[in-house]
Protein backbone atom coordinates (compact mmCIF):
# COMPACT_ATOMS: atom_id res chain seq x y z
CA UNK A 1 0.00 0.00 0.00
CA UNK A 2 1.42 3.37 -0.88
CA UNK A 3 2.13 5.65 1.53
CA UNK A 4 -0.93 8.39 2.02
CA UNK A 5 0.94 11.33 5.01
CA UNK A 6 4.18 12.43 5.22
CA UNK A 7 6.33 13.13 8.10
CA UNK A 8 9.65 14.79 8.55
CA UNK A 9 11.91 15.02 11.52
CA UNK A 10 10.55 18.03 13.11
CA UNK A 11 6.78 17.42 11.55
CA UNK A 12 5.88 13.87 12.62
CA UNK A 13 1.74 12.80 11.32
CA UNK A 14 -0.67 12.75 14.18
CA UNK A 15 -1.54 9.30 15.57
CA UNK A 16 -4.87 7.93 15.78
CA UNK A 17 -5.98 8.66 12.94
CA UNK A 18 -7.76 7.64 9.51
CA UNK A 19 -5.84 8.26 5.92
CA UNK A 20 -7.20 7.71 2.28
CA UNK A 21 -8.36 8.90 -1.11
CA UNK A 22 -12.24 9.54 -1.73
CA UNK A 23 -14.15 9.82 -5.35
CA UNK A 24 -15.25 12.80 -6.79
CA UNK A 25 -18.46 13.80 -8.33
CA UNK A 26 -16.74 13.97 -11.47
CA UNK A 27 -14.21 11.20 -10.81
CA UNK A 28 -11.21 12.91 -9.05
CA UNK A 29 -9.24 11.17 -6.43
CA UNK A 30 -8.96 13.71 -3.10
CA UNK A 31 -6.38 12.69 -0.48
CA UNK A 32 -7.92 13.41 3.19
CA UNK A 33 -7.09 12.31 6.66
CA UNK A 34 -9.34 12.15 9.91
CA UNK A 35 -7.71 12.60 13.03
CA UNK A 36 -9.29 11.49 16.70
CA UNK A 37 -8.80 13.40 20.01
CA UNK A 38 -7.95 11.46 22.79
CA UNK A 39 -11.21 12.54 24.80
CA UNK A 40 -13.56 10.44 26.21
CA UNK A 41 -16.19 12.99 25.15
CA UNK A 42 -15.60 14.66 21.20
CA UNK A 43 -16.52 18.53 21.24
CA UNK A 44 -17.10 18.28 17.54
CA UNK A 45 -15.55 17.87 14.03
CA UNK A 46 -13.56 20.81 12.65
CA UNK A 47 -13.26 20.64 8.85
CA UNK A 48 -10.26 22.48 7.62
CA UNK A 49 -9.74 24.08 4.66
CA UNK A 50 -6.76 24.48 2.79
CA UNK A 51 -5.13 27.57 0.77
CA UNK A 52 -3.83 26.85 -2.72
CA UNK A 53 -0.52 25.22 -2.71
CA UNK A 54 -1.16 23.69 0.79
CA UNK A 55 -1.61 20.33 2.05
CA UNK A 56 -2.78 17.78 5.26
CA UNK A 57 0.74 17.80 6.47
CA UNK A 58 1.25 21.35 7.06
CA UNK A 59 -1.56 21.70 9.33
CA UNK A 60 -0.11 18.50 11.82
CA UNK A 61 0.85 21.24 14.30
CA UNK A 62 -2.82 23.30 13.97
CA UNK A 63 -4.39 19.36 14.09
CA UNK A 64 -2.52 18.53 17.57
CA UNK A 65 -3.60 21.68 18.96
CA UNK A 66 -7.51 21.09 17.89
CA UNK A 67 -7.19 17.58 19.25
CA UNK A 68 -5.79 18.19 22.41
CA UNK A 69 -9.30 20.71 22.91
CA UNK A 70 -10.90 17.62 22.07
CA UNK A 71 -12.08 17.92 19.39
CA UNK A 72 -11.66 15.73 15.76
CA UNK A 73 -9.88 17.60 12.50
CA UNK A 74 -10.87 16.12 8.95
CA UNK A 75 -9.61 17.41 6.21
CA UNK A 76 -8.60 16.72 2.21
CA UNK A 77 -6.16 18.66 -0.31
CA UNK A 78 -7.76 20.80 -3.09
CA UNK A 79 -7.97 18.81 -6.24
CA UNK A 80 -4.83 19.44 -8.38
CA UNK A 81 -3.00 20.07 -5.49
CA UNK A 82 -1.13 17.93 -2.59
CA UNK A 83 -1.44 14.27 -2.50
CA UNK A 84 -4.73 14.52 -4.82
CA UNK A 85 -5.08 14.03 -8.05
CA UNK A 86 -3.48 16.83 -10.27
CA UNK A 87 -5.22 18.10 -12.87
CA UNK A 88 -3.38 19.08 -15.63
CA UNK A 89 -0.23 16.84 -17.50
CA UNK A 90 2.12 19.55 -16.11
CA UNK A 91 1.80 18.79 -12.36
CA UNK A 92 2.85 21.97 -11.09
CA UNK A 93 0.09 24.19 -12.17
CA UNK A 94 -2.61 25.53 -10.29
CA UNK A 95 -5.20 24.85 -12.51
CA UNK A 96 -8.92 24.72 -11.99
CA UNK A 97 -11.81 24.63 -14.49
CA UNK A 98 -14.87 25.92 -12.83
CA UNK A 99 -14.55 27.26 -9.41
CA UNK A 100 -17.52 25.50 -7.85
CA UNK A 101 -15.83 22.22 -8.36
CA UNK A 102 -14.13 22.94 -5.13
CA UNK A 103 -17.28 23.49 -3.59
CA UNK A 104 -18.53 20.18 -5.22
CA UNK A 105 -15.60 18.12 -3.83
CA UNK A 106 -16.22 19.87 -0.06
CA UNK A 107 -20.14 18.44 -0.14
CA UNK A 108 -18.82 15.42 -1.37
CA UNK A 109 -16.15 15.16 1.40
CA UNK A 110 -18.69 15.87 3.73
CA UNK A 111 -21.11 13.52 2.51
CA UNK A 112 -18.80 10.09 1.71
CA UNK A 113 -16.56 11.12 4.95
CA UNK A 114 -17.37 13.63 7.34
CA UNK A 115 -20.81 12.77 7.87
CA UNK A 116 -20.28 8.59 8.13
CA UNK A 117 -17.00 8.82 10.27
CA UNK A 118 -16.64 11.94 12.60
CA UNK A 119 -18.31 13.39 15.31
CA UNK A 120 -20.74 15.98 15.80
CA UNK A 121 -21.59 19.23 15.58
CA UNK A 122 -19.71 20.37 12.75
CA UNK A 123 -17.11 23.23 12.40
CA UNK A 124 -15.03 24.60 9.14
CA UNK A 125 -11.64 26.22 9.52
CA UNK A 126 -10.76 27.31 6.26
CA UNK A 127 -7.87 29.50 5.19
CA UNK A 128 -6.86 31.90 2.44
CA UNK A 129 -8.54 29.99 -0.76
CA UNK A 130 -10.36 27.70 1.87
CA UNK A 131 -11.79 30.78 2.79
CA UNK A 132 -12.98 31.88 -0.57
CA UNK A 133 -14.73 28.54 -0.75
CA UNK A 134 -15.89 29.09 2.42
CA UNK A 135 -18.15 32.07 1.41
CA UNK A 136 -19.19 30.95 -1.81
CA UNK A 137 -20.87 27.56 -0.39
CA UNK A 138 -21.93 28.96 3.21
CA UNK A 139 -25.24 29.78 1.93
CA UNK A 140 -26.06 26.17 1.39
CA UNK A 141 -24.00 25.02 4.40
CA UNK A 142 -25.99 25.91 7.34
CA UNK A 143 -27.97 22.79 7.86
CA UNK A 144 -24.52 21.10 8.23
CA UNK A 145 -22.03 23.64 9.32
CA UNK A 146 -22.79 25.23 12.86
CA UNK A 147 -19.64 27.61 12.86
CA UNK A 148 -17.09 29.02 10.72
CA UNK A 149 -13.59 30.52 11.02
CA UNK A 150 -12.18 32.16 8.39
CA UNK A 151 -8.69 32.66 8.30
CA UNK A 152 -7.16 35.79 5.88
CA UNK A 153 -9.91 34.65 3.75
CA UNK A 154 -8.87 35.18 -0.29
CA UNK A 155 -10.95 37.91 -1.18
CA UNK A 156 -8.05 40.37 -2.17
CA UNK A 157 -4.88 40.38 -3.92
CA UNK A 158 -2.37 42.18 -2.76
CA UNK A 159 1.93 42.01 -3.06
CA UNK A 160 2.26 41.34 -6.85
CA UNK A 161 4.80 42.81 -9.41
CA UNK A 162 2.05 43.65 -11.22
CA UNK A 163 -1.54 45.77 -10.26
CA UNK A 164 -4.82 43.43 -9.26
CA UNK A 165 -6.22 45.21 -12.38
CA UNK A 166 -3.94 44.11 -15.01
CA UNK A 167 -3.55 40.81 -13.33
CA UNK A 168 -7.55 40.52 -14.08
CA UNK A 169 -7.03 41.76 -17.52
CA UNK A 170 -4.27 39.43 -18.64
CA UNK A 171 -5.87 36.48 -17.02
CA UNK A 172 -9.47 36.98 -18.49
CA UNK A 173 -7.79 37.66 -21.76
CA UNK A 174 -5.82 34.52 -22.11
CA UNK A 175 -8.61 32.47 -20.54
CA UNK A 176 -11.36 34.14 -23.03
CA UNK A 177 -8.89 32.87 -25.87
CA UNK A 178 -8.84 29.25 -24.80
CA UNK A 179 -5.64 29.81 -23.53
CA UNK A 180 -7.06 29.52 -19.89
CA UNK A 181 -4.27 26.75 -19.48
CA UNK A 182 -1.19 29.51 -18.58
CA UNK A 183 0.50 30.07 -15.82
CA UNK A 184 0.80 33.97 -15.92
CA UNK A 185 4.55 33.21 -15.46
CA UNK A 186 6.73 30.65 -15.52
CA UNK A 187 9.10 31.48 -12.55
CA UNK A 188 8.90 29.30 -9.54
CA UNK A 189 9.85 31.02 -6.51
CA UNK A 190 13.15 30.07 -4.37
CA UNK A 191 11.79 30.05 -0.66
CA UNK A 192 13.74 33.36 0.88
CA UNK A 193 12.38 33.89 4.46
CA UNK A 194 13.77 37.52 4.69
CA UNK A 195 11.21 38.26 1.96
CA UNK A 196 8.07 35.92 2.07
CA UNK A 197 5.03 37.39 2.96
CA UNK A 198 3.24 34.55 5.02
CA UNK A 199 5.15 33.93 8.28
CA UNK A 200 7.42 35.99 10.44
CA UNK A 201 8.54 32.34 12.17
CA UNK A 202 11.59 31.35 10.54
CA UNK A 203 11.62 27.81 12.33
CA UNK A 204 7.72 27.20 10.88
CA UNK A 205 9.21 28.63 7.63
CA UNK A 206 12.05 26.13 7.50
CA UNK A 207 9.93 23.54 8.75
CA UNK A 208 7.46 23.85 6.00
CA UNK A 209 10.37 24.12 3.22
CA UNK A 210 11.97 20.91 4.75
CA UNK A 211 9.07 18.80 3.84
CA UNK A 212 8.68 20.71 0.41
CA UNK A 213 12.37 19.59 0.09
CA UNK A 214 11.34 16.10 1.05
CA UNK A 215 8.33 15.56 -0.74
CA UNK A 216 8.24 17.32 -3.89
CA UNK A 217 5.52 15.99 -5.48
CA UNK A 218 3.20 17.91 -3.12
CA UNK A 219 3.60 21.13 -3.85
CA UNK A 220 2.43 23.09 -6.85
CA UNK A 221 3.89 26.58 -9.22
CA UNK A 222 1.76 29.30 -10.09
CA UNK A 223 -1.69 29.30 -10.80
CA UNK A 224 -3.02 29.39 -14.08
CA UNK A 225 -5.27 32.09 -16.23
CA UNK A 226 -8.30 30.24 -15.97
CA UNK A 227 -7.79 29.59 -12.09
CA UNK A 228 -7.18 33.41 -11.61
CA UNK A 229 -10.13 34.15 -13.43
CA UNK A 230 -12.36 32.10 -11.77
CA UNK A 231 -11.38 33.00 -8.47
CA UNK A 232 -11.81 36.73 -9.26
CA UNK A 233 -14.89 35.92 -10.67
CA UNK A 234 -15.88 34.11 -7.22
CA UNK A 235 -14.67 36.57 -5.49
CA UNK A 236 -16.78 39.46 -6.73
CA UNK A 237 -19.77 37.28 -6.32
CA UNK A 238 -18.84 36.71 -2.40
CA UNK A 239 -17.98 39.77 -1.36
CA UNK A 240 -21.25 41.45 -2.67
CA UNK A 241 -23.73 42.67 -0.05
CA UNK A 242 -26.67 40.25 -0.97
CA UNK A 243 -24.47 37.07 -1.16
CA UNK A 244 -23.31 38.00 2.26
CA UNK A 245 -26.43 39.08 3.77
CA UNK A 246 -27.61 35.46 2.51
CA UNK A 247 -24.87 33.70 5.08
CA UNK A 248 -26.69 33.08 8.44
CA UNK A 249 -23.67 30.56 9.92
CA UNK A 250 -22.19 32.57 12.89
CA UNK A 251 -18.24 32.85 11.59
CA UNK A 252 -15.20 35.17 12.36
CA UNK A 253 -12.97 35.89 10.05
CA UNK A 254 -9.03 35.83 11.34
CA UNK A 255 -7.48 39.06 9.53
CA UNK A 256 -3.96 39.45 10.14
CA UNK A 257 -2.95 43.22 9.92
CA UNK A 258 0.08 42.45 7.98
CA UNK A 259 -0.64 39.94 5.20
CA UNK A 260 1.04 40.28 2.23
CA UNK A 261 -0.92 38.41 0.13
CA UNK A 262 -4.42 39.48 1.18
CA UNK A 263 -4.96 43.38 1.50
CA UNK A 264 -6.41 43.73 5.56
CA UNK A 265 -8.54 46.47 4.01
CA UNK A 266 -10.33 44.10 2.05
CA UNK A 267 -11.11 42.04 5.08
CA UNK A 268 -12.35 44.46 7.31
CA UNK A 269 -14.39 45.72 4.02
CA UNK A 270 -16.01 42.42 4.13
CA UNK A 271 -16.70 42.65 7.62
CA UNK A 272 -19.02 45.67 6.98
CA UNK A 273 -21.74 43.78 5.28
CA UNK A 274 -21.25 40.52 6.68
CA UNK A 275 -24.23 40.18 9.19
CA UNK A 276 -23.35 36.61 10.27
CA UNK A 277 -19.40 37.71 10.59
CA UNK A 278 -17.06 39.09 12.47
CA UNK A 279 -13.77 40.54 11.91
CA UNK A 280 -10.88 39.35 14.75
CA UNK A 281 -7.68 41.80 13.81
CA UNK A 282 -4.21 39.89 14.58
CA UNK A 283 -1.84 42.99 14.66
CA UNK A 284 1.19 42.46 13.16
CA UNK A 285 0.43 39.02 11.79
CA UNK A 286 1.29 38.02 8.07
CA UNK A 287 -1.09 35.56 5.88
CA UNK A 288 -0.52 32.43 7.33
CA UNK A 289 -1.07 32.81 11.15
CA UNK A 290 -1.87 29.23 11.93
CA UNK A 291 2.40 29.16 10.67
CA UNK A 292 3.26 32.63 12.39
CA UNK A 293 5.01 33.29 15.55
CA UNK A 294 3.54 32.17 18.67
CA UNK A 295 2.61 35.34 20.11
CA UNK A 296 0.28 35.48 16.74
CA UNK A 297 -0.76 32.04 16.39
CA UNK A 298 -1.40 32.41 20.21
CA UNK A 299 -3.77 34.98 19.73
CA UNK A 300 -5.90 33.28 16.49
CA UNK A 301 -6.21 30.20 18.42
CA UNK A 302 -7.19 31.57 21.47
CA UNK A 303 -10.30 33.48 19.17
CA UNK A 304 -10.81 30.22 17.44
CA UNK A 305 -11.68 28.24 20.97
CA UNK A 306 -13.45 31.10 22.65
CA UNK A 307 -15.42 30.89 19.55
CA UNK A 308 -15.49 26.86 18.79
CA UNK A 309 -17.15 24.81 19.82
CA UNK A 310 -19.66 27.71 21.31
CA UNK A 311 -22.41 26.92 23.74
CA UNK A 312 -24.75 24.93 22.32
CA UNK A 313 -21.66 22.55 21.88
CA UNK A 314 -20.65 22.93 25.37
CA UNK A 315 -24.21 21.90 26.22
CA UNK A 316 -24.42 19.15 23.99
CA UNK A 317 -21.29 17.58 25.13
CA UNK A 318 -22.80 17.75 28.80
CA UNK A 319 -25.90 15.29 27.75
CA UNK A 320 -23.30 13.29 26.17
CA UNK A 321 -21.75 12.75 29.51
CA UNK A 322 -24.63 12.28 31.19
CA UNK A 323 -25.72 9.68 28.94
CA UNK A 324 -21.95 7.52 29.26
Amino acid sequence: MDQVLYSTPDNPAPENRTEGYFETHDGHRLRYAVFRSGAQVARGTVVILHGRNEYIEKYFETIRDLTAKGLWVATFDLRGQGGSQRLMKRRNHGHIRRFVDYEHDLDTFLEKVVLPDTRLPFYLLAHSTGGLIALSAAPYLTTRIDRMVLSAPFIGLTGQTASPRVIRAVAGTLTALGLGFLPLTSKLKEPDFSHNPLTSDEQRFDRNVAMMTAHPELTLGPPTARWLTEAFRTIDRVTSPNHLFSITIPTIVIAPTRDGVVPYTAQERLSRYFRAGQLVPINGARHEIFQERDIYRAAALAAFHAFIPGSDAEENQDVAALGT
